[in-house]
């Protein structure tokens, strides 16, 4: 790769995540404060994501697969969401926002995997120079954080602010795609069922109880990760947190520590007990919330913040491992998409429907909500869940992964 494919590689990636960092982080605030939505209206719009993931890999099967270079669908996508974000910044009622935001969802979720195809076309050995483009992007969701934060958008009410800035960085990531190196359909003149775009072909997995375990915990988990990503910031700014979507820049911080520091730890834990820790992680993470304040115990509220790389990598990145290594050549991109569909698919949706009723049950007032109560729930949830996966999981055979490294593997392995 030359270092001008490796700069425009980083330069789409760093705009990728920088566009869904801009608006994503701070939409509950922006509509319970400026649209005054309720709970309820906040979470379906957060649900949209989940619709997105769902229809994305049809975009990508059935149409950038075939027919359509990767990098061209990724401008046209872009260029669409721009105009989509801009019209969001001036919806004036959440009736006129929420379709809004449904539209840009099937729209922007594709490109995550667009971006990821157009980076491993250029590569010669992903698994070492994709880390260093993916980490752009990373960055890319910080700065943007950091962004609103330092403009002070949270406290003076200017959070449409966010969807223009969105705005402009899609129309800049649109324009650019199309002079990205050509990515041209891998499946041109192949048949593709809707099976095959779901990852229905791996289902035999499940067989296997301790797979099924860890699947049926997959979804279950991401019914607190919903709650996160719904009302975190919007309790933040309610608790008297200054800046806070800069301060949510520290769980990505986290995030790049504990996934370099993942090696050390799958030597010394293994695959249950690393999964097992993401789970207690998301536990803490919601006590911490449930007491933390922005007096004395402001540090709870940060280390609930920075909880967020073990809770992301010690469980989602552990588990695309263990399906990776489970699954074997024939399945592993199957798995691979049937998790992700079951995961930011079905178990987003469950979280997405019930939090905006608990958030709303327990409003004590005018954009005011008892925290404690609500951040007690996800976290009994996440702690039940992993209650049950330790008594569950059973697998005890290990299997060399990388030099000094090794995960457990379900034994015997599944026929299908």
């Amino acid at each position: 790769m030359t270092p001008f494919v490796r700069l425009k590689l980083s330069t789409m990636m760093f705009l990728e995540f920088f566009i869904w960092g801009a608006w994503f982080v701070t939409m509950g605030t922006y509509l319970m404060t400026s649209l005054h939505a309720s709970g309820t209206q906040n979470a379906d719009a957060y649900l949209t994501q989940a619709f997105g993931a769902v229809l994305a890999p049809f975009i990508i099967g059935l149409i950038a697969d075939k027919y359509f270079s990767a990098q061209k669908i990724l401008g046209v996508l872009h260029l669409i969401g721009a105009a989509l974000l801009f019209y969001e910044s001036i919806a004036p009622d959440f009736a006129r926002f929420y379709p809004g935001i449904l539209a840009y969802m099937i729209v922007y979720m594709p490109t995550l995997a667009l971006v990821n195809s157009v980076s491993f076309k250029q590569m010669t050995d992903p698994s070492k120079e994709f880390p260093w483009i993916r980490v752009f992007g990373t960055l890319g969701w910080m700065v943007a954080g950091f962004v609103i934060g330092w403009l002070n958008w949270e406290q003076n009410g200017s959070l449409a602010l966010t969807f223009k800035m969105a705005a402009g960085a899609s129309l800049l990531l649109g324009l650019i795609s199309f002079t990205l190196p050509d990515t041209p359909p891998g499946k041109k003149g192949q048949k593709t069922s809707v099976g095959d775009i779901m990852g229905l072909e791996s289902v035999g997995l499940l067989k296997n109880r301790s797979y099924l375990v860890f699947f049926l915990a997959s979804v279950a988990i991401c019914i607190p990760l919903a709650f996160y990503y719904n009302f975190t910031n919007p309790f933040l700014n309610e608790v008297g947190m200054k800046r806070a979507a800069a301060v949510q820049g520290l769980g990505q911080f986290s995030e790049l520590f504990f996934m370099a520091a993942m090696p050390f730890f799958f030597v010394r834990l293994g695959v249950k007990k690393m999964l097992a820790a993401g789970m207690l992680a998301w536990g803490l993470r919601y006590v911490c919330f449930a007491f933390g304040d922005s007096g004395a115990n402001y540090w709870m509220l940060v280390a609930g913040i920075v909880l967020h790389g073990i809770c992301y990598d010690f469980f989602f990145v552990t588990g695309q491992i263990y399906t990776d290594r489970f699954a074997g050549e024939r399945f592993k991109s199957a798995a691979q998409g049937f998790i992700t569909l079951a995961t930011y698919g079905l178990g987003m949706m469950i979280g997405y429907y019930i939090s905006g009723p608990i958030v709303d049950h327990w409003k004590t007032g005018p954009e005011m909500h008892d925290w404690k109560a609500i951040w007690l729930i996800p976290g009994a949830i996440a702690v039940g869940v992993m209650l049950l996966f330790l008594l569950f999981f059973t697998d005890k055979k290990r299997i060399e992964t990388e030099p000094g490294l090794d995960i457990e593997e379900p034994s015997p392995q599944v026929e299908i």
